[in-house]
């Protein structure tokens, strides 16, 4: 039920599903075993199955994505949950595996991947969150306005920024402490990005740079984006 994209799991990139895109990615790292579509919805829980794909099936009311995985991790026993939103086809599996990696070094620290915004890009869209770092690479502030800002003339111009890749690394007590809110925090509500609601409990978010290329699929117009890049990398369905 996206509100910018309705349906969008289900949209067909290079003739197969944007969500079988990234559970193939999924799969490459960790296999089948461990990889499970989390969805409300029967016609996204019957596709991947024909796939060969596991799923399992939440409430249609949870605010976000992070609270349909604290959901589905009260039917998975695990120490690390890596939550792989289905709109990013493109991501790359030895991205997921560096998200992993970062989490067994940090267990107390949330987990999240960022790259930098690409040439073909506008960073002024407001689809895209982009993200503040400490020197330590953890996050400062995200958000979809332009960050950091400046006086300068020409600024955005001038400079490079730097963008979120949702994939995202928890234990189970940071996602339960999240589903437990029991709702979205001020500036999450106003930014629409989740992973805002971690700083209500002054969780520490550390930021792990991919590889760069990462496109979400936000709006219609992207999968002409997704396809084109596909199609360059000699990517086929």
């Amino acid at each position: 039920q996206s509100k910018r994209f309705p349906g969008k799991p289900l949209k067909k990139i290079l003739n197969k599903e944007l969500v079988i895109w990234v559970a193939e990615a999924c799969d490459k790292v960790l296999g089948n075993e461990f990889v499970y579509i989390a969805t409300d919805d029967e016609r996204i829980d019957n596709k991947v199955k024909e796939y060969g794909f596991k799923t399992i099936l939440t409430s249609k009311d949870c605010l976000t994505g992070t609270d349909r995985v604290a959901e589905a991790s009260l039917k998975i026993e695990s120490d690390i949950y890596i939550n792989v939103q289905g709109d990013e086809p493109l991501v790359k599996p030895q991205d997921i595996k560096k998200i992993i990696d970062k989490k067994i070094e940090y267990p107390n620290h949330v987990i999240c991947g960022y790259t930098e915004i690409l040439e073909s890009e506008d960073p002024l869209n407001k689809n895209i969150p982009k993200i503040v770092l400490s020197e330590n690479s953890e996050l400062i502030y995200i958000s979809r306005s332009i960050i950091p800002s400046s006086k300068e003339e020409n600024f955005i111009k001038k400079n490079k920024f730097l963008k979120q890749v949702c994939i995202y690394a928890f234990n189970k007590s940071e996602l339960k402490q999240f589903y437990n809110f029991k709702k979205k925090s001020k500036t999450e509500m106003l930014e629409d990005i989740e992973i805002l609601r971690f700083f209500e409990f002054d969780k520490k978010i550390k930021m792990v740079k991919t590889t760069s290329g990462s496109v979400a699929v936000d709006q219609e117009n992207d999968i002409a984006k997704v396809e084109q890049i596909l199609n360059k990398n000699g990517k086929k369905n």
